[in-house]
């Protein structure tokens, strides 16, 4: 259940203990639901601290939409493959179906020496169509066009991963988390800037909460960016399922795949509450509707969890994105080495050297807490443990 935070101009429902929420998300949040476009604000578990809205906040406005409420990482989310296999079936040496997985999927700054066949992504069409909106994108986004049709299919760094795992049941699964790569970050930094300048936003107390509101030509222009980025995300990840199912498939050909659960959790959605139209933007968290199929993953080391939403109208219909970090990564770098990393990812095959001490599994709060803070939001499909996780 959730706690109400008094003193804003409207309520902000907490499936967090307040006390728990660090000083600087609770000024963002209590920033937020002051704004006059605002009809409400519900704060996941997982809150904390991020650049002008907060991680784990869900805002519904009345016809405005603020880009730092998204994130830069527009379309940000998270898919997962139930496959035939269990744990037997998986190679002894998973070092080795480690390589093949990043021998398929660029990883970090990496991109395709070439844009990968959208042939090869099942069930994925409107390619034409896609690229054709490339060329009424922002002007300022133009000459990327090479690079984003090179990195469809590639992962990025940060806390972006492909795992192979188990259920409870053994049964193997195949998970990755990414977004709209280096087009979705442009996107969202140059519209980011055009609204700091709207005279709208002059007295805002954080210029990084500036919005855009409807009827206007700079919302007209981010909404269409905004829904073409969110589409660049959903088929990057699809055509990341592709490439790692068939490096699966190469280690164990038998292999078959159940249909992918995907979701956003970086991204604008048009819905209805309470009889108003709303935009409602979900930074760090996912739709939990009733019925639908969401993925809230824990760190490197630890495990995940497919849910199923309730459909609970007091948070917007929505639920966490993962465990969310307890400390920044400047942070964990001073405080652990790469010896903890390994201690702390015993069992999994994956990189355990500095360059990613910053996603050390102690970094993060603890993803059981979280599922458990928010059992009227979604209940519990499978739980899942990472015997291969691939960084950037």
């Amino acid at each position: 259940m959730y706690t109400a935070v008094e003193g804003a101009r409207v309520p902000i429902r907490m499936w967090a203990d307040p006390a728990s929420v660090e000083d600087q998300a609770m000024r963002q949040l209590h920033n937020v639901a002051n704004l006059p476009w605002v009809h409400g604000v519900a704060v996941m578990p997982d809150v904390h601290y991020g650049k002008g809205a907060t991680v784990g906040g869900v805002i519904a406005m009345r016809d405005a939409v603020s880009p730092a409420a998204v994130g830069v990482d527009i379309g940000c989310g998270m898919s997962a493959v139930r496959t035939s296999l269990t744990a037997s079936d998986l190679p002894d040496d998973l070092g080795k179906l480690r390589r093949r997985i990043e021998s398929a999927v660029p990883v970090g700054f990496g991109l395709h020496k070439t844009p990968v066949n959208p042939a090869k992504v099942h069930g994925v069409g409107g390619w034409d169509a896609f690229w054709k909106g490339f060329g009424e994108l922002h002007t300022g986004v133009q000459e990327l066009h090479d690079r984003a049709a090179r990195q469809i299919g590639s992962l990025g760094g940060g806390n972006h991963f492909i795992e192979v795992c188990l259920d409870d049941e053994g049964r193997v699964w195949l998970m990755l988390h990414s977004g709209s790569r280096n087009i979705g970050k442009e996107l969202a930094e140059r519209h980011m800037a055009v609204a700091r300048k709207l005279p709208h936003n002059a007295d805002l107390p954080d210029r990084d909460l500036a919005v855009f509101v409807a009827g206007t030509p700079e919302m007209t222009a981010y909404r269409r960016d905004l829904f073409w980025a969110q589409d660049y995300a959903a088929r990057n990840r699809a055509t990341m399922v592709a490439l790692v199912k068939q490096a699966l498939k190469d280690v164990v050909p038998q292999t078959t795949f159940d249909e992918a659960i995907s979701c956003h959790h970086n991204y604008v959605s048009e819905e209805t509450y309470d009889g108003v139209e709303l935009l409602v933007t979900r930074k760090g968290a996912i739709r939990a509707g009733s019925g639908d199929l969401g993925i809230i993953p824990g760190s490197m080391g630890t495990g995940s969890y497919i849910v199923r939403g309730l459909g609970n109208a007091s948070s917007f219909q929505s639920a966490s994105h993962g465990a969310g970090r307890r400390m920044s990564r400047t942070k964990a770098k001073k405080l652990f080495t790469a010896d903890d990393l390994a201690a702390q990812t015993a069992g999994v095959e994956c990189r355990k050297d500095s360059g990613v001490v910053d996603e050390i599994p102690a970094a993060y709060k603890d993803i059981d807490s979280v599922i458990q803070a928010q059992t009227d939001l979604v209940e519990v499909v499978a739980h899942l443990k990472q015997v291969v996780c691939v960084k950037g």
